[in-house]
């Protein structure tokens, strides 16, 4: 019998857009329109929606290279792709700066992306040595900036709330201990302090994992931007709009599931067989699937990356978004 080929290394595939067909068939660009690709990266969605029909697509992204890339394209030569250099949780304002109001179709695919993980200078992988850095704009406090002046305390609560870390405070102690030796500068001594205090368990989860996501999403405010970013996407959208949200783990997704569920009038814990009960302003979202789509066997054998995928997507309504800012 013939050996199953191995499953290709995730750090040297290229950068693929998770979930690409899903996320297109959601947004159904066929008849033109204006559509967000609000977490640009590489550019996978944005080339993809123009290529399917859509008119427009308006790119953003906070890293300068992702949009100095992207302005090189050629889509962006012709005058279909603009690419805007900001936080996608600011879309309705950037997009309001360049004369639009509404919009046809959103796509966000949160969290770091594929580039900024394979490039080693950025710090962000705990499997490659670079300088302890995680910052997304390149700009501000970085991850060394946490790590060496944090309290104890403070990373505790950081590594166990945003990397759901069991042993954070176990994480935290090491650290603490650690840095009053030698500051740490480089990701490869942040990660072994990590593996040293946190026992390797059955799966394949290298230890540093969830360190290094917590740092990751509290040096970037990801979970706060998440928030802003679907506050902004239901002002922008028109009325028929779509969105479609991709994320990578637990707290992502159960924040756009919360999103979507309660601007869409859902009820959590309501009995199926009363009647809908009402939950604040009227409706501005109507789910488009009840459960989150998952990418299938094929796709997870070709990018590794999508194994923990999960998009969610919902159409707007013509009703006001909800007030008080952020979701």
């Amino acid at each position: 019998m013939t050996a199953p080929a191995p499953a290709p290394d995730s750090e040297s595939i290229p950068h693929i857009p998770v979930l690409l067909d899903e996320v297109l068939a959601s947004l159904a660009p066929l008849s033109g329109g204006v559509f967000v690709d609000g977490t640009f990266g590489a550019g996978g969605y944005s080339r993809a929606l123009l290529g399917q029909g859509a008119a427009r697509v308006i790119g953003i992204d906070r890293d300068p290279d992702a949009v100095a890339n992207g302005r090189a394209l050629p889509e962006a030569a012709s005058g279909r792709l603009t690419v805007l250099a900001g936080r996608y949780g600011d879309m309705d304002r950037l997009l309001a700066e360049h004369g639009i109001g509404s919009v046809d179709g959103i796509a966000l695919d949160i969290g770091v992306s594929s580039m900024q993980i394979d490039q080693a200078e950025r710090g962000f992988s705990f499997a490659k040595d670079g300088p302890l850095d995680m910052r997304m704009e390149q700009a501000g406090p970085s991850a060394a900036d946490v790590v060496n002046n944090a309290s104890e305390g403070e990373l505790a609560d950081i590594i166990f709330h945003l990397g759901e870390e069991r042993h954070a405070r176990r994480v935290a102690r090491a650290i603490v201990a650690a840095r009053a030796d030698k500051r740490f500068e480089r990701t490869s001594d942040l990660a072994e302090v990590v593996r040293r205090a946190v026992r390797k368990g059955n799966d394949t989860i290298d230890p540093a994992t969830r360190t290094f996501q917590a740092l990751r999403i509290h040096v970037n405010d990801e979970l706060g931007e998440l928030s802003r970013g679907l506050a902004a996407a239901e002002r922008l959208l028109a009325p028929g709009g779509r969105l479609a949200v991709v994320t990578f783990h637990s707290l992502e997704d159960r924040a756009v599931k919360t999103f979507m569920k309660r601007r869409s009038g859902v009820v959590e814990g309501a009995s199926r067989h009363l009647p809908m009960q009402a939950a604040g302003p009227a409706p501005t979202f109507t789910l488009l699937t009840r459960k989150a789509v998952a990418a299938g066997p094929a796709e997870q054998a070709r990018n590794p990356r999508s194994r923990s995928a999960k998009l969610r997507t919902a159409i707007r309504t013509g009703a006001p978004a909800w007030e008080g800012g952020d979701a």
